[in-house]
């Protein structure tokens, strides 16, 4: 062995020597770290634990640097990745990511869709003019808007009682033809605000023409009612859940009409990555219309059938309402951890 060699040798045993206790002490803080959590340390062990990690990633350059052995390279590496994690890194429980998604993301999320919501809910007004004033001048309209699925034997020839039955016998029929509605109206719904959302690349030519068209459904309904006298009637059996489900379609619309504006108008970015950072608030939104859509599964099949006065369910659907904007739209404090 050369002289030049054997002093390279003394000078890595020399430097293993003067600092492996730290590391040691650095890996056993880890340990505890990982097995239990950052409270089992004590106030010096925490206070400790900066330092340490500091010796061991100026340890770690040294050795990459003079090039001493792989191993203690090898060692160091994942060590101080470690550290890191635990030092600078943000160690968030399961339940902390749920809170922090309805406290902060959701709303966030469809705040910043502002514009694109707006969008949404004119062409949903925009659809139920027009199917209601079509219908109204001509019924035959009515079978171009509402299939035989969700008409469910209504029609412009049906009766005031047929269609008054239609809306207050839900208390009777559990299980019956009108639980069975409840699950149609509501899956369609579900397939309409996911393809409302998924066609949203396209431009938002798609997205739109989904909006529109739920709209029509509703002032296609509107016109045969009102022909009888039962708008009120119709509107307080449409609200109960309405409000929650139509609110949901409008925002799987603003969605997609992001991720279409983004793909169109990327601006100074590359498209691919303006369609990426849409679509990350896209699915974020997306995640709570889901949410919505089962809630309004749940005032459609159980409430509307139970609640026959039209006061309690105009009462239900305008509260319901006012909740989802205020959670949505009122400005709110911050929470900061640990409080």
């Amino acid at each position: 062995m050369s002289d030049r060699d054997s002093l390279l040798e003394a000078g890595q045993r020399n430097f293993r020597r003067e600092h492996e206790a730290d590391w040691r002490e650095l890996e056993a803080l880890l340990s505890k770290i990982e097995r239990r959590s950052v409270t089992a340390l004590s106030v010096d062990e925490a206070m400790r634990l900066p330092v340490l990690y500091r010796s061991a990633l100026s340890s770690l350059s040294i050795a990459r640097a003079t090039s001493l052995d792989r191993a203690l390279i090898a060692y160091l590496e994942p060590l101080c990745t470690r550290a890191y994690l635990i030092v600078y890194g943000v160690r968030t429980r399961a339940i902390d990511g749920v809170l922090g998604f309805f406290r902060t993301s959701w709303p966030g999320a469809v705040r910043t869709l502002w514009r694109e919501t707006l969008v949404a809910v004119l062409l949903l007004v925009i659809g139920t003019l027009v199917g209601y004033f079509l219908v109204q001048n001509d019924p035959v309209w009515f079978r171009s808007f509402l299939p035989d699925s969700l008409g469910q034997g209504r029609s412009p020839s049906s009766s005031t009682a047929e269609l008054s039955k239609f809306i207050y016998s839900g208390a009777d029929v559990k299980g019956g033809w009108l639980s069975l509605f409840a699950t149609t109206l509501f899956m369609h719904n579900s397939q309409v605000s996911i393809m409302c959302f998924a066609l949203g690349f396209a431009l938002g030519v798609p997205t739109a023409y989904l909006v529109v068209q739920n709209g029509l459904i509703i002032g296609a309904l509107l016109a045969i009612y009102a022909e009888h006298g039962l708008t009120w009637n119709l509107v307080g059996w449409l609200m109960i859940h309405g409000t929650t489900e139509l609110f949901a379609i409008v925002l799987a619309g603003a969605a997609g009409f992001r991720i279409g504006l983004a793909t169109a108008f990327p601006g100074p970015r590359r498209r691919l990555a303006a369609a990426s950072d849409a679509g990350r608030t896209a699915a974020t939104v997306m995640i709570g219309v889901v949410l919505m859509l089962f809630f309004a599964g749940v005032l459609e099949g159980v409430g509307r059938q139970l609640i026959q006065s039209d006061v309690a369910r105009y009462a239900i659907g305008t509260a319901m309402l006012l909740l989802w904007l205020g959670y949505f739209y009122l400005p709110r404090r911050e929470v900061s951890d640990g409080r």
